[in-house]
């Protein structure tokens, strides 16, 4: 038997995307070597480097950057709302 302080609410891919009315967005940590799979347009990167990807809260890619700060002030000079995930 699961007890109310056990289950947790799970959103759906559409409800996730949608929270935040558009105002939230997320810093990913990312590899360069990774960079392609969401930046499809960016040009070819140095291999090893740790970037900072600011998404919107369904996922889309916004900006791509070497520094986290810069990130989230991409995201205030922009009027998001940067959050956590974990």
């Amino acid at each position: 038997m699961t007890g109310d302080s056990e289950r947790r609410s799970t959103l759906t891919p559409q409800e996730f995307a949608h929270l935040g009315g558009g105002s939230l967005a997320y810093v990913k940590t990312i590899r360069s070597e990774d960079v392609q799979a969401l930046f499809p347009q960016a040009p070819a990167i140095q291999p090893g480097l740790k970037l900072f990807a600011l998404l919107g809260a369904d996922g889309t890619p916004i900006m791509l950057t070497d520094s986290r700060d810069a990130a989230i002030a991409n995201a205030w000079e922009n009027q998001l709302e940067t959050v956590s995930l974990h």
